[in-house]
């Protein structure tokens, strides 16, 4: 004998065929969403951190530099950066600035802060934020040293700090048209631990990393 209408509708009722199927479609979306963030947030995390590191380690190597500084200690310690960055390929989508910040040795108006060298590495178009080369040497625009208002950094008298300024071009790894790429940047100090490296020579006549 057939059931009757109203006994296949109960059937149905109480039916759980295919509740498992039904709420893992459900539920497949969400934890997509929240997987691909949570990639999204590490790679950033581990992008900042990266960045951070190279600014550290160019301005403190920059500073280690005793026996005067040349331009093969600025391709070491740009070979360096380029280590640090490799996990991330950093050279075409980074840019380092490391500026020697110096007194320009001016008297009254004139008396202040310059860039008495300045070298950069890295194929992104990002051009050095305080000023270039020369910026400060006979006039006081840079009296109050290199950094951002409230944070500047000046060096002492006969002395030079080492000022990096690290950029990189971020892009998503997933989410590129939910995500705007953008452009993590870093900035550093250290204070020359050796007063005579001051100024820069060029005993090989290596190519000059200018900016």
């Amino acid at each position: 004998m057939k059931p009757s209408l109203a006994n296949l509708r109960r059937r149905l009722m109480r039916s759980e065929d295919g509740v498992a199927m039904v709420e893992f479609a459900m539920v497949a979306p969400v934890m997509a969403v929240l997987t691909i963030g949570g990639l999204e947030l590490a790679n950033l995390a581990i992008t900042h951190m990266r960045v951070s590191e190279i600014a550290n380690t160019v301005s403190d190597n920059a500073g280690r530099v005793t026996s005067g500084m040349d331009e093969a200690n600025i391709y070491e310690i740009f070979a360096g950066a380029g280590v640090l960055g490799s996990s991330i390929d950093f050279e075409p989508d980074g840019r380092v600035v490391i500026s020697s910040l110096q007194d320009n040795g001016g008297k009254g108006g004139a008396k202040g802060q310059k860039i008495e060298w300045q070298r950069c590495w890295g194929d992104l178009n990002v051009a050095p934020k305080y000023g270039k080369q020369g910026k400060g040497k006979n006039d006081a625009t840079l009296k109050d040293g290199l950094g951002p208002p409230g944070r500047r950094i000046k060096s002492q008298n006969g002395n030079a700090v080492m000022f990096a300024e690290v950029s990189y071009k971020h892009t998503p790894l997933f989410l590129n048209g939910f995500i705007k790429e953008r452009t993590i940047r870093y900035e550093t100090a250290f204070n020359v631990r050796d007063s005579s490296n001051r100024m820069i020579s060029n005993t090989q006549n290596l190519a000059v990393m200018s900016c």
